[in-house]
């Protein structure tokens, strides 16, 4: 088992989580709602270099702090009638129907989600229902998207899969070829999924977000940074994510 230890400094005034484990680089993120900084080291790195690399991305860190406060963020859904959910990027009100038959969720044109749930549902089970169909609707898009940019980039998954994921949109390990995919990505834009899509194939060529990363990706989608800043500005769920 790895071994991870978890401490907390103060740099120039911010309160810092760090991370020791067993990682070769470092590396510095900024969490929403609140712009926490939590920073990934290697066991070996000493608090004065963790400091050093601190203040060196101070600005990096401003900045993307500053966004996250002025970022629009959904309160907790209620699963009620005339709430507003988001699928592919549009805006849909729920009609809750009490049904005694089979439980489901459909889209009615392209303003309406009708969910049918048992006499008596809580907020929790209706969510339930929510997500599952959420998880669906998002692996039939991410199927033909993986097997279009697989031969373009001259990579092959292993597998991939849907979770849950509370700090990024998405996740590579190179190593074993797998990919996970964030629930949450079902209620953005198409084209913010075949970035994220991208961004994950890219990493099974390189596994840094380094200048050969990034010139790979100026290769294979262009219009990559203004995908990527679309993403991050949409609103976010109650919960905490950031790519």
């Amino acid at each position: 088992m790895k071994s991870v230890k978890s401490s907390f400094i103060e740099v120039a005034g911010l309160h810092i989580e760090v991370v020791k484990k067993a990682i070769l680089h470092l590396h510095i993120a900024v969490y929403p709602p609140d712009g926490r900084v939590r920073v990934a080291v290697p066991l070996w790195v000493k608090d004065e270099a963790i400091r050093l690399a601190v203040l060196d991305r101070l600005a990096w860190i401003r900045r993307h702090q500053e966004k996250l406060a002025v970022q629009p963020r959904q309160s907790e859904r209620e699963m009620v009638n005339g709430e507003t959910h988001w699928f592919q990027g549009r805006k849909y009100r729920l009609e809750i129907r009490e049904s005694s038959g089979r439980e489901a969720l459909n889209l009615k044109g392209l303003a309406t989600m009708e969910l049918a749930v048992r006499p008596g549902s809580d907020a929790g089970h209706k969510r339930e229902i929510l997500d599952r169909w959420y998880r669906k609707q998002l692996k039939l898009e991410l199927a033909p998207l993986v097997a279009k940019w697989e031969p373009i980039l001259g990579v092959k998954t292993t597998s991939w899969g849907v979770r849950k994921m509370r700090t990024r949109w998405g996740s590579c390990n190179p190593t074993a070829g797998r990919l996970w995919f964030n629930l949450e990505l079902a209620k953005k834009p198409p084209e913010c999924l075949e970035y994220v899509v991208v961004h994950e194939l890219v990493h099974l060529l390189e596994r840094h977000h380094n200048a050969h990363f990034k010139d790979l990706m100026n290769q294979f989608l262009p219009q990559w940074p203004r995908i990527r800043d679309e993403l991050n500005a949409a609103p976010l769920g109650h919960e905490t994510w950031e790519f």
